[in-house]
């Protein structure tokens, strides 16, 4: 099963776009922030929390990340006005990384004022190694300033424990997820999905263990089990930590996970950019592939 998804996956950008967009529609809001406002105010009735993502990356004009700042913008107003219960998530990519840095630092710092001012938390998603160093920088610098700041750790690197030391020391606000770039260099990540568990369950107890409040970002249910019995073994309260999944993955364990008391998030993407954030993803994470296909199939006879 693993190969043929790895496969599938692979072969996706050359399905045609139709067909693709059967397969994620279930996993994207959809393409206006409209659509996605109503799918965190559905997620929020049945006690879900969310956290708000704008598809599209790596832009190479600066009016394009200014674009992406404006309707950032909107969404946190949204959020605030309608009284719900959301966070945004963004790129540092989609902010102009990798055009300037200061263009970059300018573009956050304007979002985390105006999210402060409207009480919506951010946080600053982790790409791929090349951005890790500026992006850790870039925390840390608007951390400084800004309380409803926070970043992505990534488990399967090599640093993640000099990282995670790092954040320790400044007490910060962590999703902690494996890392989804299969294609870096071994030197860079592990590729052992053992190891890659095994560091994850240290790096949440590390983080949980000095009062780091901590997304437990997985849909994987070994991790799910190892987290609750950290959970437990440090009597922890919710306000420590939550659990956290993408948006129309593993919906069953997310309610389980609920049911039984715990703090979740769903991280809930929207945009135009859905066919290259569908394909990369997939193609980051092959054993997603397996889910869509089985709920696709499944929507494909129902619609029937």
């Amino acid at each position: 099963m693993i190969a043929l998804n790895h496969l599938i996956a692979q072969l996706l950008p050359l399905v045609p776009k139709s067909l693709v967009k059967i397969f994620a529609k279930q996993y994207i809001a959809g393409e206006k922030l409209s659509h996605a406002i109503e799918k965190i105010r559905e997620l929020n009735g049945v006690n879900i929390s969310c956290t708000l993502d704008l598809l599209g990356e790596d832009p190479k004009k600066a009016s394009d990340c200014r674009i992406a700042v404006d309707t950032y913008k909107k969404a946190i107003r949204e959020i605030r006005d309608q009284g719900l219960d959301s966070g945004v998530s963004v790129k540092p990519s989609q902010m102009g990384l990798k055009l300037d840095k200061q263009f970059c630092f300018d573009n956050f710092h304007e979002l985390a004022s105006h999210a402060k001012n409207h009480a919506v938390f951010i946080r600053i998603d982790m790409e791929d190694t090349t951005l890790k160093a500026d992006t850790i920088d870039l925390y840390l610098q608007l951390a400084k300033e800004f309380s409803n700041v926070g970043i992505v750790m990534q488990a399967y690197l090599r640093t993640a424990i000099d990282d995670i030391n790092q954040m320790i020391e400044n007490k910060a606000n962590i999703r902690l997820c494996k890392g989804a770039y299969y294609w870096e260099d071994k030197k860079i990540v592990y590729k052992d999905m053992a190891i890659i568990n095994s560091s994850y369950l240290y790096l949440l107890e590390k983080l949980l263990s000095n009062h780091c409040f901590t997304g437990i970002a997985t849909h994987d249910e070994t991790l799910v089990f190892g987290a609750m019995k950290i959970i437990d073994k440090l009597g922890l309260s919710k306000e420590n930590y939550e659990f956290q999944m993408l948006y129309g993955v593993q919906e069953y364990l997310r309610e389980i996970i609920r049911d039984h008391g715990h703090p979740i998030r769903v991280y809930v993407p929207f945009g135009k950019e859905w066919f290259a954030y569908s394909v990369r993803r997939l193609k980051e994470n092959p054993k997603i592939v397996s889910y869509i296909v089985a709920n696709g199939i499944k929507n494909i006879f129902s619609a029937r």
